[in-house]
């Protein structure tokens, strides 16, 4: 999951003097906040920090951080024509500070870690642009989804040409996997997503297989539909804390691995309890080969620090597993 954030103190003190756009942009500051987790905790990859809604500010929408408000897309797709007017940016050209991001951290971590870049997925992506930022129930999405059927294909195609040049573009600058977050699609039901959105992820993840590329598809409350995303693709099929892990792991299928599942605000729990949870996720596991231990959803900001600590430390002691690069 993300793994940087307003947790670590180092970030923290680089966030008073910049905006989060201003880091995302700027390579030196997106590469070294990258870097800080790294730096902290035994964890067995690093993340790229970014932002998953870049692509859309690519494709022509006004992207703004509002602080205590979160994203806002100030030109939100409501129609065909607003679909049609968003253009297929070149990565290298409108997201190239992103690549240069994963070109720094990569010689950084090389041979230490692995790094994974990620991108948002076409459904969540759509989300944003209609709604104009964050929602808790997507209604003006579902209803351009239902209604104007032209117009969700026109948009849906646009974001996944888009994704797909931009996570192919972050393979080449040294990500070594790459993640689709799917973060809002357990709003749909199976029968929805099977048929409004499954065609776009599948494209996706056929291009990344075909470039070799391995890939993890991820989600949240998406525990009716894991056997649809596992259908659509990756490699890697992501849990959330509200299914156990064996039942997630069954229905994404034994060929895939699985991560997750842990719930992020358990870490701000006295440590027995972390313990405790984290215990029978692995016990849960029995150490089948193929489970990255994750958490549900990103850190939240109020985590103390050695609480991760002594999570990453503890996975390694129960699993055998050292820190070092596969």
């Amino acid at each position: 999951m993300r793994q940087a954030g307003r947790y670590m103190p180092e970030y923290r003190r680089i966030r008073e003097r910049h905006g989060l756009l201003e880091m995302f942009k700027t390579p030196e500051i997106a590469a070294e906040v990258t870097l800080q987790p790294i730096r902290a905790l035994a964890v067995d990859a690093a993340i790229i920090f970014a932002d998953i809604l870049l692509p859309l500010e690519a494709m022509g929408l006004d992207l703004e951080f509002v602080e205590g408000e979160g994203p806002i897309l100030r030109s939100p797709v409501r129609s065909r024509a607003d679909a049609e007017a968003l253009r297929i940016p070149d990565p290298e050209e409108s997201l190239g500070y992103v690549l240069e991001s994963l070109r720094l951290v990569r010689k950084e971590v090389d041979g230490k870690v692995p790094l994974i870049g990620f991108a948002g997925a076409p459904f969540t992506l759509a989300g944003y642009a209609i709604e104009g930022g964050g929602s808790r129930s997507f209604t003006l999405t579902k209803r351009l989804m239902y209604e104007h059927r032209e117009a969700w294909e026109a948009l849906m195609g646009k974001i996944t040409e888009a994704v797909t040049a931009f996570l192919l573009k972050q393979a080449g600058a040294g990500a070594q996997a790459v993640q689709l977050f799917d973060s809002w699609v357990g709003c749909l039901s199976p029968a929805d997503y099977r048929r409004y959105v499954q065609p776009y992820s599948r494209s996706i993840f056929r291009r990344l297989a075909q470039e070799g590329i391995p890939a993890i598809h991820f989600g949240t409350a998406t525990g009716d539909l894991l056997p649809l995303m596992s259908a659509a693709g990756g490699d890697v099929i992501g849990a959330d804390w509200r299914i156990w892990i064996d039942d997630a792991w069954s229905r994404a299928g034994s060929d895939r691995a699985i991560q997750g599942n842990l719930d992020p605000a358990l870490l701000l729990a006295p440590w027995p309890v972390v313990e405790e949870s984290a215990g029978e996720i692995l016990e849960r596991v029995q150490g089948r080969s193929g489970h990255i231990f994750n958490l549900g959803h990103g850190i939240l900001p109020q985590t103390p620090v050695d609480t991760l600590r002594r999570l990453a430390d503890f996975v390694h002691e129960r699993t055998g597993d050292s820190h070092q690069c596969p």
